[in-house]
């Protein structure tokens, strides 16, 4: 099993997620993160961490696309280790659905320090 990061994180990136994760499996793009699913060691203390429930594990019903799009991205993103500034309108995204087609696969311009 791992943990995947799923729509709800799309334009709100919150990034408590990142600062408690013991093996740094985070991957930031311009306006999501991802979840390395080979590098995860299945701990789970990312996902209470996501104030949006953003964070599933593989294993969750509806999650399997998810899972692939956590793959790809995290061979072509920057690793992030520590929380950075999430965007200031992420409140305004939270919780709205549909947020799939607003996913950039776009790197982040500038990644959370190392």
């Amino acid at each position: 099993m791992t943990y995947v990061v799923t729509e709800d994180c799309i334009n709100c990136t919150y990034q408590d997620c990142v600062e408690v994760c013991p093996v740094d499996c985070f991957y930031q793009g311009e306006n999501f993160l991802v979840i390395a699913p080979d590098e995860c060691i299945d701990c789970g203390v990312c996902e209470p961490e996501c104030p949006i429930d953003a964070i599933r594990a593989d294993s969750a019903a509806g999650v399997e696309d998810w899972l692939e799009l956590n793959r790809r991205y995290a061979a072509l993103w920057p690793n992030i280790a520590e929380k950075g500034a999430p965007p200031e309108d992420r409140d305004d995204w939270a919780g709205k659905p549909g947020k799939r087609a607003l996913l950039s696969p776009e790197p982040a311009a500038q990644p959370a320090a190392q």
